[in-house]
């Protein structure tokens, strides 16, 4: 059932226009837009092209979106449809459906992760070895874990209303805080500081150091450990809670019922 769900969730951002505009069109145009504008002087000793380093970027902003909108806007519209309700009825647990919803957002985040890179590669001859691509992309995917999450968490706490645009609201804040948009090098220490504490530096990161030639940086590995670890233990806490308020509606609409 899980392998089920986690295929219908897939299929349903695939098919859904605001998910390719935003998650795939968009950053392959931002990346295209900055790598033409600002892609032109040499690497100096020790740096990553410029190319390469927008590429990174607008592959992460890309993948964001991706694992975000394919957890937090569907999940509040299936809360307030009935959906959810209408699962209980059938062989599924809250698990199942949580697992197969964060099973796709970390699937749909792979189209804005692998075309980027493409466009990259045609576009602008970004060449980088064939170990670095194999790492870079995994590292990456599996780094929007806590976007995916953090979406899970928005459906569980908002309405339909208010998911979208919170959700895009905290994915235009992160990714601008986290060094997206203004490559960190230009960044105010402050600012630095902040970038450095987010999920969405610490994924870009792994792909600048990667494409670099290094190996994935211990900090950003655990910022982004930490971050999925308590969205995780929330999202367990929530659920927990939501459960718990079902069981005592029931037990009292159960009390309230006329005997014979």
């Amino acid at each position: 059932m899980t392998l089920y769900l986690f295929r219908l969730e897939c299929l349903r951002m695939l098919r859904d226009p605001r998910y390719l505009a935003l998650a795939v069109v968009a950053p392959i145009g931002f990346y295209l837009l900055f790598a033409s504008l600002f892609g032109g002087a040499p690497a100096q000793p020790g740096e990553l092209r410029d190319t390469v380093e927008i590429m990174v970027a607008m592959a992460a902003y890309g993948a964001i979106w991706g694992a975000l909108s394919a957890t937090g806007p569907r999940l509040a519209h299936e809360r307030a449809s009935g959906w959810l309700d209408q699962l209980r009825a059938m062989p599924v647990t809250a698990r199942q459906l949580l697992t197969a919803k964060i099973a796709a957002g970390l699937t749909v985040a792979l189209p804005a992760l692998v075309l980027v890179c493409g466009t990259a590669v045609v576009a602008k001859d970004v060449r980088l070895e064939a170990w670095q691509w194999a790492v870079l992309m995994l590292a990456m995917w599996l780094g929007t874990l806590p976007f995916a999450l953090l979406g899970v968490m928005v459906g569980m706490l908002v309405g339909p209303e208010a998911a979208f645009p919170l959700s895009y609201g905290l994915y235009m804040a992160a990714s601008a805080l986290g060094g997206l948009w203004v490559p960190p090098a230009h960044l105010s220490a402050p600012l630095l500081d902040v970038a450095r504490t987010l999920p969405t530096y610490r994924l870009a990161d792994l792909g600048w150091r990667i494409a670099a030639g290094h190996p994935p940086a211990v900090a950003d590995v655990a910022v982004l450990a930490a971050w999925s670890a308590g969205l995780a233990a929330l999202t367990v806490l929530v659920q927990g809670r939501r459960q718990g308020r079902l069981r005592r509606t029931r037990a009292g609409i159960a009390a309230a019922a006329p005997v014979g």
